[in-house]
């Protein structure tokens, strides 16, 4: 099956597989958290989606949009496992968010991760975040159908006007 842009998460979450648990996917970082993710968890802890996110998430800006991950135990380095791994294990797998569910490591996950993106971070309504998706598709960036500058901008006239910065906002 081919993914694209608009394909049903239900569908992603199908093709991303079971995960393992093997830990190893969160050992250098985390995945990024929807609204309905930190809801869900906060209900999980029994604590309000405030308290949560000040407590164990970080804001994490791609494609000029802000979402959160969780934060991560560096221990004075670059990167370090998800505050969520414990003894090696996911502690919140029953109420992982989205992004965790669908980062398995299969055939799909490239695509995968570009749907996530695609569906989560560009937005066709901030030229800012059209103009950095444009460099990252430039870059060689993986993409999938649905996610060509003018499937997202469908009218020419203004993703131009977007690509030489004459809309800024």
């Amino acid at each position: 099956m081919q993914i694209t842009k608009s394909t049903k998460a239900n569908k992603i979450i199908e093709l991303s597989g079971e995960c393992k648990q093997c830990g190893k996917c969160c050992q250098f970082g985390s995945g990024y958290l929807l609204k309905e993710d930190i809801e869900r968890i906060a209900k999980h802890f029994n604590i309000s989606d405030e308290e949560f996110t000040k407590k164990y998430l970080d804001e994490a800006t791609v494609f000029n949009t802000a979402l959160h991950k969780p934060k991560q135990s560096k221990n004075g380095k670059a990167f370090g496992p998800c505050v969520f791994i414990k003894d090696g294990k996911c502690s919140i797998h029953s109420v992982k968010p989205l992004h965790c569910k669908i980062s398995t490591c299969n055939e799909h996950g490239e695509d995968i991760s570009v749907w996530f993106h695609l569906n989560n971070f560009v937005n066709e309504n901030d030229p800012e975040s059209v103009r950095q998706w444009k460099v990252y598709l430039e870059s060689w960036g993986k993409n999938i159908p649905g996610g060509k500058l003018d499937e997202l901008v469908k009218d020419k006239n203004i993703l131009n006007k977007i690509i030489k910065y004459e809309i800024l906002r």
